[in-house]
Parts: C-alpha cells; structure tokens; sequence
C-alpha cells in the first residue's frame, strides 16, 4: 500500500477513536464515569418544643414586632417595655399616660403604625383611661400614638376615647389591627353591662374604624341618625382577640362568651352579632345545656352567625394571628389563637371560612397574646409573667 494512503487511513483510526474517547467521557481508562448520585433529600425537621424566653414580667398583655425585629411589650400596670429581637435585653419606654389598673384595665394592646420605615415611626396603644372631673370613678378604652425614636417616644397624642366611660374594671376588648388601607380597627368590650352592644348611640360593644390620627375614614357603614361615630359593627360582648386574614383582608375576632358560647366572628361593616340577645353560651348560674342558650343559641337570620364557637364550657380567647411563617410550612394560612380559662395554643385549620378542625398545640399556660417572629417560630405572652417560644 502506498505511503500516503496509510498515513491517511491511520490518521482517520486516530480521528474515530478521539470522537468515541470524547463520547464516552474522556480521559483515563476509556470508560464512562458512574453518573453523580442523587443530592440527599433535606432532613426531616425536628419536633418542635417550648421554651422560655423571659420569666421576669408582670401581667404582660400584648407583643408587636418592629420592623428591624425588635419587640414591643405591654404590661398592664402601665409599663412598655422595647425589648431586643432575641429579648434578652429590654429597657422602658417612658412617657405613657396613666392607666386605670384595676381589674381588666391598664395598657393594653400595643401596634406599628404600617408605614413605620417610611417616615411614620409611630406606635399605638390602647388602654383603660381613668375618666376625671364628672367622669371621675370611670373609666373607658382610648388609644393613644407617640413617635418611636431611638428608645424614646415623643409627639404623644390620644386619637381615640371610647364613649361613653362607665364604672366596673371589666371588658375593654382593646385590640388595635390596621387594615389594609392603613385605617385602624379598634375592638371595644360592652363593660359587662350587655345592653350597650346594641345601643347604636354608644361605642361599647363595637368595633370601630379610625384614620391614624383619629379623624373619620371614608367607607365606614351608616348606622342612622344618632349614631355614635366611627361604628363598622356591633354586638359583641369582650373581642380580646383581632387579626387580618392575610388573603381577604378581613378582620377576623374572637370574644369571649358568658358561660359558654365563645366566638369567633368576621366584623364586616355594618354587621350585628347578636349579643346580648343571642348567644351559644348560657347566662351564669344556669345549669349548662342547650336550653339555656340565650336567645335559643342560634343568631342567624336577626343577626350573624359565628364562624366557630365553643361549648359548653368557655375557654376566654385572646388574641389571633395567621400563620404565615416559614418554620412550620404545613400551618401555613391556618389561625392561632391563645386561650385564657382554656391555658391552652389553638390551632384552627381552616377551608376558606369554615373550620374545619381545632386542635391544641399545648395547654398549661393562660395565653394572653400570640404573635410569629421573623424566623417562623410563634412567640407566647402567658399570665404567669412568661415569653415563651414555640420553635424548632
């Protein structure tokens, strides 16, 4: 065979075994290398636990997260306190009015105004104003806002006084929820005197809506002539419990009933929920069954029926959130509610606005609040002076 043919044919043997060395991955024996194995699934999460954050407070009543992770924390005799996002550290905010203490009064809710970051670095809070001159020996809800500045409160102003003030130390609501248009709910107890929740001349009983600095938003329903200013619903008896759904945007309650008969409602303007005409609950004293419901129990068609409600026994909710969190993914858009007489952390599951199961996620503390950290972990104010955590 001529010289340049063979070199020919071996530089093509040389050309075919470099394309079938490329195909099959190149490089050291000739073989294909083992396909890399699969990533590992993540690990499985761990159980989650309590924990105790602090065990130094007195009578603490309500958290609110600031936007760089830092809390704020009521305690009824009248002291907020900022503490540190971890709350190891705390110190005094000073400033605050006085506080009608006694009974179910004192400071009270405590929120961030929605544009906190943007130029609006106000708090608000709620509490039991003492009345004075004519007034004096009552008391009534009021909310008051102030600058939060470094770690001083400046610019204080009152923005809302409920009317009428009355005697008693009993049934303040007080939760303080902003909406999505930035207008402030206010949840208002009836003071134990039950007929004021349907006494549209009065502000007990209700749940009003106000602008940020207290003046009258547009939209608020028409009550008819003489009724009191800034009404969105009536006839509760004690919403201590109040958070937005995070898809409608709805204010969801919870309130306490009598003996029996705890609620949880959505306020929606203009709406009546019935106390104290109907309630599932039963007068006190009255043996405990279905026939001493107040009213029959049932509300509907007069006026609204609860989303849920509990029996026969009360379990006094407090506050609501809506899980939205990252650390317990499966609760995600379910309801969390504390329980006072219940000592107990409900979870809600929820199919749009029917419950579809409660649970307890652990019992053994009177749980006053109940807020989610930026981690996911659900923070706990319990009346026993604790900030506990529920984690993983």
């Amino acid at each position: 065979m001529p010289r340049l043919a063979t070199m020919n044919r071996d530089l093509l043997l040389l050309q075919a075994a470099a394309l079938l060395l490329a195909a099959c991955g190149g490089g050291g024996g000739g073989s294909a290398p083992n396909p890399a194995p699969p990533a590992p699934p993540p690990p499985a999460p761990g159980p989650a636990s309590l924990s105790t954050l602090r065990s130094d407070l007195a009578s603490p009543w309500a958290l609110a997260r600031l936007p760089d992770g830092r809390w704020l924390l009521s305690e009824k005799a009248g002291r907020l306190w900022l503490l540190s996002s971890d709350a190891r550290t705390r110190s005094e905010l000073a400033g605050l009015p006085v506080v009608d203490a006694s009974g179910q009064g004192g400071l009270l809710d405590v929120a961030v105004d929605p544009d906190f970051e943007t130029g609006q670095p106000y708090i608000y809070w709620s509490y039991a104003e003492p009345g004075t001159g004519s007034a004096s020996g009552r008391s009534g809800t009021a909310v008051a806002r102030a600058r939060l500045q470094g770690q001083a409160l400046s610019g204080f102003e009152v923005i809302f006084r409920q009317s009428p003030k009355v005697s008693g130390s009993g049934h303040y609501g007080s939760r303080l929820v902003f909406g999505r248009d930035k207008n402030l709910f206010i949840t208002l107890g009836e003071r134990q005197l039950a007929t004021p929740a349907q006494n549209l001349a009065e502000q007990l009983g209700k749940v009003v809506r106000i602008q940020r600095d207290g003046s009258l938003p547009q939209g608020n329903p028409v009550f008819g002539l003489g009724a009191a200013q800034a009404l969105w619903s009536v006839g509760h008896r004690n919403p201590q419990g109040a958070a937005l759904h995070p898809s409608t945007g709805e204010l969801w309650v919870s309130e306490h009933g009598p003996q029996g008969g705890d609620e949880i409602n959505i306020a929606r303007a203009g709406q009546n929920f019935g106390w104290p005409t109907r309630s599932y609950g039963c007068n006190y004293g009255d043996p405990v069954g279905d026939a001493c419901r107040i009213g029959g129990g049932t509300h509907a068609p007069t006026f609204v029926e609860p989303i849920t409600f509990w029996v026969p026994t009360s379990i006094a909710p407090s506050n609501l959130v809506f899980y939205e969190g990252s650390m317990f993914p499966e609760w995600r858009g379910q309801l969390l509610m504390g329980a006072l007489a219940g000592q107990a952390l409900w979870r809600l599951e929820l199919d749009g606005e029917r419950v579809v199961s409660r649970n307890q996620v652990f019992t053994g503390e009177r749980i006053r609040d109940v807020d989610v950290a930026a981690d996911g972990s659900i923070w706990l104010l319990a009346d026993s002076g604790k900030l506990l955590r529920w984690g993983r």
